[in-house]
């Protein structure tokens, strides 16, 4: 797609998730978008589209540091329920609960114990939101390892992506199949049909994001808004079910 094309659709659907965060907020919605995924997957960027033309008083982006000592000794949820959206606000994490089941796991910075009382009460907590009246999006997104490596690359070597690079990036690529296999088993447990995972097959970032906003418009907003909207190519973004683990969808 020409960059003036691409620059058209992206306004485009910018402008259905305007309409849609202003009925929201006078429907006095609760919105929940998380956005997990591997290392250098685009998930920064992905949030910055998303809100760029947002409500900055009822759109805020949660992306914390490590537990505190104190933190560590408290319920998993605890530190997360604090920043969950009240009436009319949308809340996007970057990052979530779902560390538990992914990088924790990966890096040892939980217990087994912890990770399996984690990934059998998720659902069930999910739930309970749900039922009180909040709506939540749960997108993964996916790149491939060469990607990532690239990506990785640029953190090290880009002044401006500085800031971006963590301790944890050292050991992406060598941990690339243990976190295959924590994302496997964790999307596996944790999609249901009442808050499923969406996968966002992001190598390619312009692609990506024209998908994720028209996936929010759809999943979100009324169909009076989202029936000019697009919906999100299926090579792109698609609902997890378990196939995709061995059918090439998902990197390996």
């Amino acid at each position: 797609m020409a960059k003036d094309d691409h620059q058209s659709e992206l306004e485009r659907r910018q402008l259905a998730l305007v309409r849609w965060q202003k009925h929201a907020m006078e429907s006095d919605e609760k919105v929940l978008i998380i956005f997990e995924g591997r290392d250098a997957a685009g998930k920064d960027g992905s949030i910055r589209v998303v809100t760029e033309h947002l409500s900055v008083r009822k759109t805020y982006v949660v992306a914390l540091p490590k537990p505190s000592d104190r933190e560590r000794s408290q319920w998993h949820f605890q530190r997360y329920v604090d920043r969950l959206p009240a009436a009319g606000e949308t809340a996007i994490f970057n990052r979530s609960w779902y560390n538990r089941a992914g990088v924790e796991r990966v890096m040892g910075f939980s217990t087994a114990k912890e990770q399996e009382i984690f990934l059998r009460d998720v659902p069930t907590f999910e739930a309970m939101l749900l039922e009180n009246g909040l709506k939540i999006v749960k997108l993964w997104l996916d790149v491939s390892k060469d990607e990532q490596a690239k990506r990785l690359e640029e953190r090290q070597t880009d002044p401006l992506k500085a800031l971006k690079a963590s301790p944890l990036d050292a050991v992406a690529q060598e941990k690339w199949k243990a976190y295959s296999k924590a994302r496997d088993e964790m999307l596996t447990r944790t999609s249901t049909p009442a808050a499923p995972w969406f996968i966002v097959r992001a190598d390619h970032k312009k692609k990506a994001h024209l998908a994720i906003i028209s996936h929010l418009v759809n999943a979100l907003t009324p169909r009076a808004i989202a029936r000019h909207i697009p919906d999100p190519d299926p090579d792109v973004l698609f609902p997890f079910d378990v196939s995709a683990i061995k059918d090439g969808r998902l990197e390996h």
